[in-house]
């Protein structure tokens, strides 16, 4: 089934409307009729005009639209017509006309909604003037036409016209609604070709579009495999021999994003920079970004590991890597001002957790909060070890971190002779700078790239693993009691003591007897003459 991708539902509603019309489909009943969805023209005379029509007349009037929302035309012309005096009459006004003076004031101007321009009590310069700020709204920009609507409604509402408000609330909704003008659908592109590019380095994805009549009825994506390095305009000139013999058509104007490597008579390329051309061009390219999001599902979903194999080269590529990183740890550092220091190690293989793996590790030679001294100690201890015990060791380290915390990483690699064997790297948290070892200057990848996203799991993991241990440690070290430092005094018998007798306290006021039938007399004698004579067996 093949599709073809739109910013909107009102152009999904619009290409619809013209593709029926254009290829008249055998079972479809609507939309095959003569009528359209509504434009907003601007007529060409003397004094324009403004009003919604189905019809378009080659008449050098302009036309917006098309609107798939016709209630919410109406609105807008009704609130541009409470702002901006327009006439709304059908007279054919010319200079001609005024100097034989045949016009007659109507109801219009005399309720202050028309100026008088029969009868030429207004100069066509002022006039174009409110023109020209009605093709701005009719442009979608509606932001002083919104605070205007805005203003109106904080107004009425001090003044209590709760009902006159509202119906200014429904207008500024229309307005809103309004401004989702057509992209496929333009009134000034007679007939094109548009080809998008999407080149992710192996294949490159080549979208075609051809819109006749303004409005877009044909769409096919190619996809190119590169062989020998070729260029994208090498491959764009493929692409355009390729839908010139399949689909049997002629170019006239061809809107591209980059010059092909081709030559053809009576072709002119565009590359265009702004305006309905270049929004016809962004919606191919979205078209062959979709086409390949698409063939990669499908490769993924009959080969699982083609995803993993994919998003290592990434990786690879990503952080200037010599092999494939199918083995990366990532450490991160937790503690309260100094108390209860940890750090945690998890472990990625082929870019999935591997928690088995996952290492706790409690700071032993560092005292205070010294994250650069804890990363280095706790480095140093985790790959002394594997090496001791010949494991595997990873391509990649991230530690959780800026500059500092990367060189006391770096400064434990070098003293246990690894410094050139693993690479490493530290992420910072607050712009996700990705820093190097000897590069001052951060490297920031894409936000949406796959790479950054399991470089950003492998820090959420470290965080998330080494916080929960350094709170079940302070927790323990905050449920600590004089009872569990008595040497001999276990945790099991600590929790037959409290179960009977609550607290500490009550411990220490119970006789030797209480404590024998509670946990014996032997434990009860060490406790006892712990308890009351403190200089003895604590540990």
């Amino acid at each position: 089934m093949s599709y073809i991708v739109v910013p909107t539902e009102q152009d999904a509603l619009n290409l619809e409307n013209s593709m029926i019309k254009e290829h008249q489909p055998r079972y479809n009943v609507l939309l095959k009729d003569d009528k359209s969805y509504p434009w907003i023209c601007v007529t060409k005379e003397l004094y324009p005009r403004v009003f919604m029509t189905r019809t378009r007349v080659r008449d050098g009037s302009k036309y917006y639209g098309p609107y798939t929302d016709g209630q919410g035309v109406r609105s807008v012309l009704a609130v541009i017509r409470e702002l901006y005096p327009l006439r709304t009459c059908r007279i054919p006004i010319t200079q001609d006309y005024l100097n034989r003076d045949r016009g007659r004031l109507c109801l219009q101007y005399h309720i202050h909604r028309c100026l008088g321009c029969c009868k030429g009590l207004v100069s066509p310069q002022e006039y174009e003037a409110f023109i020209d700020k009605v093709k701005l709204i009719l442009r979608g920009e509606t932001a002083e036409l919104m605070n205007y609507l805005r203003r109106e409604m904080a107004r009425l509402s001090e003044e209590l016209r709760f009902e006159e408000a509202e119906q200014l609330k429904i207008q500024y909704l229309a307005v809103e609604r309004y401004r989702a003008r057509s992209v496929i659908i333009s009134q000034v592109i007679e007939n094109l070709d548009v080809f998008g590019v999407d080149d992710d380095g192996k294949d490159v994805f080549v979208n075609y579009m051809h819109l006749h009549r303004g409005a877009v009825v044909k769409s096919l994506t190619l996809q190119y495999r590169r062989r020998l390095d070729e260029a994208p305009s090498q491959i764009l000139a493929y692409a355009m021999m390729e839908i010139q013999e399949r689909l049997d058509v002629q170019f006239r104007e061809v809107v591209v994003p980059f010059l092909p490597d081709i030559e053809l008579p009576d072709v002119t390329f565009t590359i265009p920079e702004r305006g309905d051309k270049a929004k016809v061009l962004e919606v191919s390219a979205k078209n062959a970004t979709q086409y390949k999001i698409d063939y990669l599902k499908r490769i993924e979903w009959t080969n699982p590991e083609f995803k993993t194999d994919r998003l290592l080269e990434r990786l690879k590529k990503d952080f200037r890597l010599n092999e494939l990183p199918r083995h990366i740890e990532c450490f991160d550092n937790s503690n309260i001002q100094g108390t209860n220091p940890v750090a945690s190690c998890v472990v990625f293989r082929n870019a999935k957790p591997s928690k088995k793996d996952y290492r706790h590790f409690n700071i032993k030679t560092v005292v205070g909060p010294d994250d650069f001294a804890s990363m280095k100690e706790v480095l140093t201890r985790r790959y002394s070890r594997l090496m001791e015990e010949g494991e595997d060791l990873p391509q990649l380290i991230v530690v959780d971190g800026g500059k500092g915390q990367l060189s006391a990483a770096v400064e434990a690699l070098e003293e246990i002779g690894l410094r050139g064997t693993i690479a490493v790297v530290g992420i910072a948290k607050r712009l996700e700078e990705i820093y190097f070892p000897g590069d001052s200057a951060p490297l920031y990848i894409d936000k949406n790239s796959e790479s950054l996203r399991v470089i950003q799991h492998l820090r959420d993991e470290a965080h998330r693993f080494g916080i929960t241990h350094h709170r079940n440690r302070r927790s323990k070290s905050q449920l600590a009691s004089e009872l569990d430092q008595i040497h001999g005094i276990g945790e099991v018998t600590v929790n037959l003591l409290l179960n009977r007798f609550r607290s500490v306290k009550r411990v220490k006021e119970a006789s030797v007897r209480q404590l024998e039938e509670t946990i014996g007399k032997a434990k009860a004698k060490i406790l006892y003459n712990a308890l009351h004579n403190p200089s003895t067996n604590i540990q």
